[in-house]
Formats: structure tokens, sequence, C-alpha cells
């Protein structure tokens, strides 16, 4: 169930940042105060001063850092949650133990990510303005919710990869597609998925250097082994591959065997991943043996994908509207008509199992 009710015009966001880089803060506050329908009503070096500072004017969204004197994004994270529910875009470092605490915080609630580099820090995020505008405004059109409560896998986490043998071939593809909120929602359904489900593929809307991290997170968790996808990758059954933050992934047929291109290329419905350019790619290899999810995220990326998946005789899936956090990409999806069947997120695994029975 949703935690959070409140009704935020996306027009008119109160933006509260929390960054213990005094430079972070202001420059943050002066491109998001330059974007339109955003305003950063104030900002603090730590979430302690921070809930002293919004006790008077709470806001819309808050820009959180991770790593901070007094109290750690995350425990923050969990204590916001539970008390005052908001939606949070983590700011978090392009590092490596960034990416690790970044999921971390992701799974306890955070709705999207903005990056910032070690370096070059004011004309990187003046560059990404586009991006932090489109973070705040999916932000703050999500409904934050209790962070999932994943079940450890019965025997073996984390993985190791087997290759498949040779002669193996994969009839079902599944092609998943996710933006603002998705991090969460994929949890929910990969984790309840049984090791021999058909092969998956996977675009959710993520920087570069964070989806590797998020796809051994999940790898500790599933039953279904997850690995950040690489170009080459075969598609097999009880293995989900995620496309890297970055670049574009696509599925190609070989044969009788389905492997996964990963490439460089320009923005397409202004993403990199595109789930549009994943899904299109599904339609053409795999036709009436796929299966496409869209699920929640801000805007339209996906939805002309899975039409096309549908027009190849493709079954369509769309997340519903009350357990999305974000209902955009299924709405576009079910207003263009790509959408067959719409299911509320607890019921998307065992879809995905048995397609058989929306036929």
């Amino acid at each position: 169930m949703p935690l959070y009710s409140g009704m935020i015009d996306v027009n008119n966001i109160d933006v509260f940042i929390v960054d213990d880089s005094a430079v972070v803060r202001q420059v943050l506050t002066e491109v998001l105060n330059s974007c339109a329908g955003i305003r950063v009503i104030g900002s603090a070096a730590d979430p302690i001063f921070a809930q002293k500072k919004m006790a008077s004017q709470w806001p819309d969204v808050i820009v959180l850092d991770i790593e901070m004197p007094r109290m750690d994004g995350i425990t923050f994270m969990r204590k916001l949650m539970a008390e005052h529910p908001t939606p949070v875009v983590i700011c978090s470092t392009l590092t490596e133990r960034g990416a690790t605490t970044t999921m971390q915080a992701m799974s306890a609630g955070a709705v999207d990510i903005i990056t910032k580099p070690k370096t070059g820090l004011k004309g990187f995020l003046q560059e990404s303005r586009t991006q932090l505008m489109d973070a705040i405004k999916g932000a703050a059109a999500a409904r934050p919710r209790v962070a999932v409560k994943a079940t450890a896998p019965a025997q073996h986490t984390p993985h190791t990869p087997v290759p498949a043998p040779l002669h193996e071939t994969t009839d079902r593809v599944i092609a998943l597609g996710t933006s603002t909120g998705g991090t969460q929602a994929l949890e929910h359904v990969l984790t309840a998925l049984p090791m021999g489900c058909p092969g998956i593929v996977v675009v959710q809307h993520m920087p570069a250097q964070f989806t590797r991290a998020f796809a051994e997170r999940l790898d500790g968790l599933c039953k279904v082994r997850v690995k950040e996808a690489e170009a080459g990758d075969r598609v097999v059954p009880g293995q989900v591959l995620i496309a890297p933050g970055g670049l574009h992934m696509t599925l190609v047929r070989s044969g009788a065997q389905y492997r996964v291109e990963v490439k460089d290329g320009p923005l397409v419905s202004r993403h990199r991943p595109s789930v549009d350019v994943l899904f299109r790619s599904v339609a053409h290899a795999a036709g009436k043996n796929a299966l496409g999810v869209i699920m929640t995220g801000m805007g339209d990326d996906g939805a002309r994908g899975l039409l096309e998946m549908y027009q190849a005789g493709a079954l369509t899936l769309g997340q519903d509207e009350a357990s999305c956090v974000v209902y955009g990409m299924p709405k576009e999806a079910m207003r263009m008509g790509a959408v067959m069947h719409q299911l509320p997120l607890q019921d998307i695994a065992a879809a995905i199992c048995r397609p058989q029975s929306y036929v």
C-alpha cells in the first residue's frame, strides 16, 4: 500500500537539498531554480539540520546525499519513510561504493538517482539540467512506498555463473521495462520467480555504473540469476539480463538462440537505455514468442515499443495504476492500445510464469 497520498502539483514543486558539500548545495540550488515549476525552499549539510529546517515548511521532494556526518542518508531515508513519507531523489557519487549504497537507499524507498562526479561538478550538473528536472518531476508524481521485504533464495547466493549447454534453446523471451519506482517493483517481481522461468531482458532507467550494483544486489536475493548484460550474452531460462546504464540493449536471434547486443547511441524517448529500443528489437526478433511488461515510470518510454510487440503477436501486460509508484509509462501504453491486460504488481510474477492464462 502507498504510504504517501498527498497530491503534488508537478508544475509547482518545492525541493529541499540535503548534502554535506556546500558547492553541491549551491550548484543544485542554482540549476533547479532555473527549471520551470521547481523551487528550492532550503538546504542543509546533514539530516539533523534538515529536519529542523523542514519542520516549518515541508518540501514536496527531497534531494538527498548518502554519505553525510551525524546521520547517513540511508538511516534518514528509513526514518523519513516511517514518520513522514516524502519522495526522495538520491544524489550519489559515480563510484563503486556510491553505487552500492545507492542501491540500499533505493530499496529503502528512494524513487530516483541523480549523479555527481568527484571533479567538474558545476559543469556536470549544469549539463544535466534536463535529467535533474525529469528526476524531480518524476519524484513529485511518485507515491513513496514501504521498502520491499525481499525473500532470500532457498539455496545459493550469490549465483555462480554456469554456462548453458550449446544445444539449449530459448523459445520464449520476457521483456520488462520500467523507470521511476522500478527498482522496488523489479525486486518484488524477480524475487518471486522460480529458477525455471523463461529468459528475461530488462531496461530500468538508471545511470551508468549503478546498474551493475543493482544487478548484483538482485542476484543475491533471487532464485534466478541476475546480471548486468554484456554484448553477446545469451538469453536462457533462469537468467535475467539488465541493460547497462548509459547503453542501449537489443535482442537478436541467431538460429534457435537469442542473444543481446549492448551498444552506445543517441537518446531514444529521452533515455539510454531505452525501453522502446529493447521492446522494438524483441518484437522483431521474437514476435509471438515474447511477453512484454511495462511497469511503473514517468513519461512514455516503452509505450510505442510495446505496441510494436503487440502488433507482432506478443502478449503485452501493463502494471495497473493502483500499484504503480508513477502511472506514466503504463498509462501511455494503455492509451496507445498496446496493453492487452493490466495487472497489479503482485500478480506480474505469476503472469510471467503462466502467460497462457492471459491469452
